[in-house]
């Protein structure tokens, strides 16, 4: 019964507890760019700042109903794909999904605990960690792609500039 309370609880306060999920999703770019991604509402403006409102609200109902994989994906997926090609390491880019743990002892747990909703908070932590390891996964093969076009290109251009010389003649059977 403290699963449904909890949830419940949350789904009062989700707009403020997403808005300060997104404050601290914010808070990992340089000082600028974060004021940038808070202030910008415009979607056309801000594409970026758009995509983390978007999918840190379906991410938030992921984690309070229980996460699906194949639900969870279509909120995920375009985030890890914005950090995979930013200069973060794997734990940086992954630490955002970590950090709605940290929002809701730092703002809301004296509620939490004074509800007697602590056993409930175990389970959401849960979904938490289910999630960063998801989005951990989908990093990296993000980042393997990444690298994968990364040598796939520059052997193209090394493959033509040997052409172009010379250096390679074609082979009508291959």
């Amino acid at each position: 019964m403290s699963q449904k309370n909890l949830a419940l609880f949350l789904e009062k306060k989700k707009s403020a507890v997403v808005a300060k999920w997104f404050d601290e999703v914010a808070a990992s770019y340089a000082p600028d760019t974060s004021q940038f991604l808070k202030k910008q509402q415009d979607p056309f403006s801000n594409p970026v700042g758009m995509s983390f409102r978007d999918g840190l609200t379906g991410l938030f109902d992921q984690v309070v109903n229980g996460i699906d994989r194949e639900s969870v994906l279509p909120f995920l997926d375009p985030l890890i794909r914005i950090r995979a090609v930013q200069a973060f390491t794997p734990s940086q880019a992954t630490v955002f999904i970590f950090s709605l743990k940290t929002v809701l002892r730092r703002h809301y747990g004296k509620e939490i605990y004074a509800h007697q909703l602590q056993e409930a908070l175990v389970e959401i932590e849960s979904r938490i960690d289910t999630l960063g390891l998801l989005a951990f996964d989908l990093f990296m093969e993000c980042r393997e792609k990444i690298y994968h076009l990364k040598a796939t290109t520059e052997r193209n251009t090394i493959y033509r500039a040997f052409e172009r010389a010379g250096l390679i003649k074609e082979d009508p059977e291959n």
